[in-house]
């Protein structure tokens, strides 16, 4: 006959969760319905980003479940680098503040193939106004046609050359009282997002195609017109897959090339 191989306690979880574990189907398992709430914990910020987590042992007793299966959806937040372990320190959330992980959405290389290593790059912002969501972005963002939303337009520039042209939109309520001063601030967009405005980016998506540049990406990229560029357009989110932000961007690569992992 078959047996269950958790504990008695851990099937406590799904009461305790209540309609804050909806979302998690019942039948998943018991580690993926503990990292559903640790990630609840993370949206409504308990945690913000660079804050130590309580340890295995106090998630495992607040959540009524043995440690390893605490460990265990620490593990899968880890390898998706919502949370970074510190070997004696603990687990941390993590943050685009630090800077080994600065670069961690810009694939954009220099040929030495170092992000970085030409140095910050050097920002110019061109555009930055509120209005509202066309049909297509209203789209993308989980918005509705018309809803307030910040477009951006923006050069990074490296070592003096400029490289990249992005068109960012973020959706007006979670960015109300964004300017383009403070998108000029010092420090990484992702990071301002974080420490101002409570936005975390987790992970994104990247659709790629050839273009050849008119006239606005060639005066402003400086390059003759109908040179070929890299279209890279990024849709962003944060905790539980809600976009927060749509990126068009183009790209020289005279200078660059675009790397990626695949596993």
């Amino acid at each position: 006959m078959a047996t269950n191989s958790l504990a008695p306690s851990d099937s406590l979880i799904l009461q305790e969760a209540g309609a804050g574990a909806s979302a998690t189907p019942a039948f998943s398992p018991l580690y993926q319905q503990i990292k559903a709430l640790i990630l609840q914990s993370l949206q409504a910020g308990e945690w913000k980003p660079g804050d130590l987590i309580p340890s295995e042992i106090d998630l495992a007793g607040r959540f009524r479940v043995s440690q390893g299966t605490v460990r265990k959806a620490i593990d899968e937040l880890a390898a998706e680098n919502l949370v970074v372990r510190r070997q004696g320190r603990g687990t941390f959330v993590a943050t685009h503040a630090e800077q080994h992980v600065q670069y961690r959405f810009l694939r954009l290389l220099p040929n030495d193939g170092v992000a970085g290593s030409k140095g910050q790059a050097e920002r110019t912002i061109v555009d930055c106004r509120r209005l509202r969501a066309p049909a297509d972005i209203a789209r993308v963002l989980g918005l509705r046609t018309g809803d307030a939303v910040l477009q951006v337009r923006r050069v990074l520039a490296f070592q003096g050359v400029p490289t990249i042209l992005e068109d960012l939109w973020l959706p007006g309520g979670p960015f109300k009282g964004l300017t383009a001063e403070r998108l000029d601030s010092q420090g990484t967009m992702y990071a301002l997002f974080e420490t101002e405005f409570g936005v975390r980016m987790v992970r994104a998506e990247e659709k790629l195609r050839a273009v050849a540049s008119d006239d606005t990406a060639s005066e402003l990229l400086a390059v003759p017109l109908g040179t070929p560029l890299l279209s890279v357009e990024r849709i962003a989110y944060t905790y539980q897959d809600m976009p927060m932000e749509l990126r068009r961007g183009l790209y020289r690569t005279d200078t660059h090339y675009y790397s990626n992992t695949l596993s």
